[in-house]
């Protein structure tokens, strides 16, 4: 299924990729309440509206739509998947990049000030 704007990944649910999201950065000794703290610094969802969005089978389109962006988000830049995200035009696509993008930081064992992006 695709949504209008013709990318399979957006009609995805987040629910069905967190857990590899949550093995990729397990398998590099990080945690899961590291992976949650980044993908809340992302979307400005408390906990309580993260574990609510992961267990309605929020799509990504709809996850991303509702999300309160961090201010600091534009600070991510870098290649996901052969593509500079900050090059990126579509808004949804964009943020789901820079989701991808901390979760490689946080698996390739940055530290979290550098995740979310604080002034050292």
């Amino acid at each position: 299924m695709t949504t209008t704007t013709g990318h399979r990944i957006f009609s995805t649910t987040v629910a069905s990729v967190y857990p590899l999201y949550l093995a990729k950065v397990e398998r590099k000794g990080r945690t899961k309440d590291e992976l949650d703290v980044a993908v809340r610094w992302l979307t400005g969802f408390n906990e309580a509206e993260l574990e609510r969005h992961l267990a309605a089978g929020t799509t990504f389109e709809d996850f991303f739509a509702a999300a309160r962006l961090n201010p600091n988000a534009g600070l991510i830049t870098g290649v996901v998947c052969g593509v500079r995200v900050e090059e990126i035009e579509d808004r949804t696509m964009r943020r789901l990049r820079y989701l991808d993008k901390l979760i490689d930081e946080l698996a390739k064992g940055k530290s979290m000030d550098k995740i979310l992006r604080k002034e050292l």
